[in-house]
């Protein structure tokens, strides 16, 4: 109903202290001047041609990252995609005895595994040379001041007991982080629930004005898990997660500010102010 009325903190309430575009940080009142930028490109400016060995430097560094930048471009692709949670029905798929073959054939498409490409490939190749460097030495095709290289598997025996306990203990490390960010989105979760649900309760029957702020003051704390969660996910669009949560004008105070979590706080704690929403009230209505 106040969609359709194009109500919002920034554009009908303007003799509001709190809805002044100071109170997120980094945020001004007055849009700086667009500077202009003049690209100076002469025709007659000539500039020194590559020799054949930096562009050929170049081709070879590029054919060396082409690997690395093909691995890294499917996991930061993977990275963005949603996460459902599990259903009864995918734990007993999860549970099935043809899990096994949907994992082999689902491999290639692992973060995991791509992660590991890179350093496979290089070793496999440093391997791959050595070796032929060896058997060379061996079947007599090289000098004979070329020597055999050899190295001892004492130092590999000593170090893979430590390697082991360290991939242990950092896998073990990894599930603790993982448990850790888990319970602590989940005190967010049913944090903003818990508001919501007192200002719901709280603000029953009121004026126009406050009315007008309750339903603001609900989209801003609908709006704090995504902006945290845009936050804290690199890559994250809050433009887009935001445009049908909370007002134009909203946003764009929001976009504009350093640390948008922290805005969208502030905001909260001014509506919280404007309905006088007083200890004693949120006592009562937590009873």
């Amino acid at each position: 109903m106040y969609q359709s009325m194009n109500l919002s903190f920034s554009s009908n309430f303007n003799h509001r202290a709190f809805l002044k575009p100071r109170l997120c940080s980094g945020i001004s009142a007055t849009r700086p001047p667009k500077s202009l930028h003049f690209k100076f490109n002469p025709s007659c400016a000539s500039s020194a041609p590559k020799s054949d060995d930096s562009s050929l430097s170049e081709k070879l560094i590029s054919l060396l990252k082409a690997v690395p930048n093909w691995s890294d471009g499917i996991k930061e692709r993977r990275m963005q995609q949603k996460r459902t949670l599990y259903s009864h029905e995918n734990w007993v798929r999860h549970r099935s005895s043809l899990r096994h073959l949907r994992h082999v054939s689902s491999s290639t498409s692992s973060r995991v595994i791509l992660s590991l490409i890179p350093p496979v490939c290089f070793f496999t190749t440093v391997a791959i040379l050595i070796a032929s460097y060896n058997s060379a030495v061996g079947l007599g095709w090289l000098p004979d001041f070329f020597p055999v290289l050899r190295a001892s598997p004492l130092p590999y025996q000593l170090t893979a007991p430590a390697l082991a306990l360290l991939l242990v203990f950092r896998t073990e490390a990894s599930y603790s982080r993982f448990e850790q960010g888990r319970k602590a989105w989940a005190k967010i979760i049913n944090g903003t629930n818990d508001l919501a649900r007192l200002v719901i309760s709280s603000v029953r029957d009121g004026s126009g004005d406050e009315l007008i702020i309750k339903d603001s003051l609900l989209r801003y704390i609908a709006a704090f898990p995504v902006a945290l969660k845009c936050h804290v996910i690199y890559g994250s669009d809050i433009a887009s997660d935001l445009q049908n949560v909370i007002d134009e004008d909203d946003l764009s105070l929001i976009l504009q500010s350093k640390h948008r979590p922290r805005c969208v706080i502030q905001f909260i704690s001014q509506s919280l102010q404007l309905l006088n929403l007083d200890s004693t009230k949120i006592d009562m209505n937590q009873r």
